[in-house]
Order: C-alpha cells, then sequence, then structure tokens
C-alpha cells in the first residue's frame, strides 16, 4: 500500500520550496544597531565585532543613506561617550546638544523618512557602567527612572521616532509615557526592553561602548540585581505585560536565539510588536567560527534569523542586517 500523504512533494524542487515557505524575512523586519563616537571622519572597526564599526556623525550619515536605499528604514542609536563626560548621574545624557541628540538630527537631516529609535539607559554616560545611580552599593530605581523620563524628552526634543528603554528598572516605562504626554511628546513612541537577561552574550557591546561595569569595592559587579535571570520564563511574562499596562507600544526579548521559547510565549500572549535583539556575541560567535572554517557564515547566518522570525518576532534588531539583506536580494 502507498502512502497518499507525501510530503515530500512539498519539498522537491526551489521554486516549490520557495513557493509553499512559511517564514520570509524582508528589510522591513530589521532594525539596524549603529554605534557613534565623536570626532570626524571616523570609521573604526570594533575588535570584538568584526566587519561592525563606530561611526562619527559625518559617517553617521552616510551610513544611514546606504541603509535606505538598501529597503532598511529604521536604526537603533548607541553612543560612546568619553570618559571625562561621565559621573554617577548621567548628566550628560541630558545635554541638549550631545552626542545622541547630535546624531537624532544627524540621521533625520540625512534621511528625514528614517525610523529613528534611540537607547535609554544610563550605562554608556555612567563613571560606573550601570544603567542606574550607584548608591551606597545599591542601584537606586526611582531616581534612575526620573532621569531616564528626562533623557526620553530630550530625545524626542532632538526628533526620536521611538525610545527604547534598555535599563530594566520597575515602573520606569509608565514614568517615561507619562512623562512625555507632560511634554507634549504624544506621537513619540517607546519601545521597552522588557524582558532583558542578565546574559554573558553582551561582552562585545560593553567592548563597543566602553560601558561594562567598573570592578571597584562596594561597586556591583554585574547587573544581576536589575537584569533578569535567564533560568525564569514566567517572569518574562509577567514583566511583558507590565511593560503593556504602563504604555509600552513594543516590547522586546533579548538575547535572541537563547530565548526563542520566551519570544514564543510572550508572542502568544500579547498584542503589540515583539522585538528581539539578536546581540554582539551571537554576532561574535557566528564571526569568529566561519573564520576559522567551522561554519558557512552566510548559511548560519540565514538560519538563525529565519529562527527568529519564525518564534514571533515581527522586528528583528541585528549586526547582521545588512548581510541578510544582500543575501534576500
Amino acid at each position: 500500500m502507498h502512502p497518499l500523504i507525501r510530503n515530500r512533494r512539498l519539498r522537491s524542487s526551489e521554486t516549490l520550496r520557495n513557493l509553499v515557505r512559511e517564514t520570509i524575512l524582508t528589510p522591513h523586519d530589521f532594525l539596524v544597531p549603529l554605534f557613534v563616537v565623536e570626532g570626524n571622519g571616523i570609521k573604526q572597526e570594533i575588535p570584538s565585532m568584526p566587519q561592525y564599526y563606530r561611526l562619527s556623525l559625518d559617517n553617521l550619515e552616510k551610513e544611514v543613506k546606504e541603509l535606505w536605499s538598501m529597503g532598511l528604514c529604521a536604526v537603533l542609536l548607541f553612543v560612546k561617550v568619553p570618559d571625562n563626560l561621565k559621573d554617577n548621574k548621567g548628566s550628560e545624557a541630558l545635554n541638549p546638544n550631545g552626542l545622541m541628540q547630535l546624531a537624532i538630527q544627524h540621521v533625520k537631516n540625512a534621511c528625514p523618512d528614517m525610523l529613528v529609535m534611540t537607547d535609554v539607559a544610563l550605562d554608556p554616560y555612567s563613571s560606573y557602567g550601570h544603567d542606574g545611580i550607584v548608591e551606597n552599593g545599591r542601584i537606586l530605581n526611582d531616581e534612575t527612572s526620573e532621569v531616564l523620563a528626562e533623557m526620553s524628552v530630550s530625545h524626542a526634543q532632538a526628533g526620536a521616532d521611538f525610545v527604547a528603554p534598555s535599563d530594566m528598572m520597575d515602573g520606569r516605562i509608565l514614568t517615561i509615557r507619562e512623562t512625555l504626554e507632560e511634554e507634549g511628546f504624544t506621537e513619540t513612541g517607546i519601545m521597552s526592553y522588557s524582558a532583558k537577561y542578565a546574559s554573558a552574550f553582551y561582552g562585545p557591546f560593553r567592548d563597543a561602548l566602553d560601558s561594562a561595569p567598573v570592578d571597584m569595592k562596594n561597586i556591583p559587579k554585574d547587573k544581576k540585581t536589575y537584569q533578569m535571570d535567564y533560568a525564569n520564563r514566567l517572569e518574562a511574562l509577567k514583566e511583558t505585560q507590565m511593560d503593556i499596562d504602563e504604555g509600552a507600544d513594543i516590547v522586546m526579548v533579548k538575547p535572541g536565539l537563547c530565548y526563542l521559547d520566551i519570544v514564543r510565549e510572550i508572542r502568544n500572549d500579547v498584542e503589540v510588536p515583539v522585538a528581539v535583539y539578536q546581540v554582539s556575541g551571537e554576532y561574535a560567535m557566528l564571526k569568529a567560527a566561519a573564520e576559522k572554517g567551522w561554519l558557512e557564515h552566510d548559511a548560519v547566518l540565514m538560519e538563525q534569523l529565519v529562527a527568529i522570525k519564525r518564534a514571533g518576532a515581527d522586528i528583528i534588531a541585528s549586526y547582521f542586517a545588512k548581510d541578510a539583506v544582500r543575501l534576500i536580494s
């Protein structure tokens, strides 16, 4: 007796596989992280992130024009702040002529329709490398949230479309949302890092921005008192729903590949867009393995990105965005 249903019929050619494919990547799926530094004419490769760069404002403009020409229409901005401008309260974050504020303006001047999202956290500005204000060996929650709200307003004033709080302070989404509303920025969106885990995959990113926690007595050596325990699942659902209730327009899971179970659960549970951050460690691992000849770079890259979208991501923040678009096209 022969089987009536032969699933392999639908796999018999590349044309047919393309026709019935369930998960499709497009340039519109991607959010491109960009690192900005002071200076002019700078395009500085990050040692732990091969082929990824810190850009001065003039090169930032060139980069966003290239991204736009490729169909990549959304960027997420991060800044590397000089040590002399860092303090415990992140004062430089509120400078209307600060690097982030200028970066927003340069992107909008170069490419007015580019969607600009901005990192909102104190660690790039902190002399201690923490996402919040440090006092007596503790990270202050409510005081930090107030600064994050002021920072968000400053970014909105500079022209940001979305602010992206990446700190994991309790209640900061409500504080930011209320402050934006009070200041008249009712159209400025919030993409909340709702389920951000205390991961070991962030190392290259901290190298890129020089934002790792400092090794000092009476200063927390890591971020585990505010970022989530990677052993927890239900906590991610709770954190995400709280952020939505407080006014988040988009929620994020970070990192990506090790947390696809969380992505799927959140996607099944909420009715707002879900973003996933494919982080620096994931990028660096593939680059290193490909350099050694142990993995086929492009094939593994596409498999990872499709897996993230298949798990439920509406938006993928990825350092591979340009690579992926070239492969797609």
